[in-house]
């Protein structure tokens, strides 16, 4: 152990870190033969059932800065994932929604993740990621009051 005590590696922080990025790594490298990709997917979800949203609701749905969500709009829809239209209740908005082609591929694009997250906790009882769920939503309603 350092002089300090500090370990760096051996914190939470460091583990859900790794862990969130190593998810949206595979889980970028498993969606891509379906056009998707993991930062889409509060877009996706958003507007999963038919749903039209500005960009500033689901900039603020995802969490993300109004720019962010602009660049992923336009490649979202430079792919045909998305389109807009205009607003009818205000002609400088738009509103965002997925397109057939999304729409058709969201069914396996679900069970891509959820078979991720089964691998994730594999060797896990169900009442130990039940556990880790309470723990990790503790931990996040934790780090949002930080944030406010």
């Amino acid at each position: 152990m350092p002089e300090d005590g500090w370990r760096p590696m051996e914190t939470p922080g460091h583990y859900i870190s790794r862990i969130a990025r190593g998810l949206a790594r595979i889980g970028d490298a498993r969606l891509r033969p379906l056009g998707f990709a993991t930062a889409q997917l509060p877009v996706l979800s958003a507007l999963r059932n038919g749903a039209r949203k500005s960009q500033t609701e689901l900039a603020r749905w995802a969490k993300v800065e109004q720019p962010t969500m602009a660049q992923l709009l336009a490649r979202m829809e430079r792919d045909g994932l998305v389109r807009r239209e205009p607003d009818p209740a205000d002609r400088r908005s738009s509103l965002v929604s997925l397109t057939a082609d999304a729409q058709s591929k969201l069914a396996a694009g679900r069970d891509i993740l959820l078979q991720g997250n089964k691998d994730a906790t594999r060797g896990l009882s169900d009442e130990e990621v039940d556990t880790l769920l309470s723990l990790l939503q503790r931990v996040l309603a934790n780090v949002e009051a930080m944030d406010r």
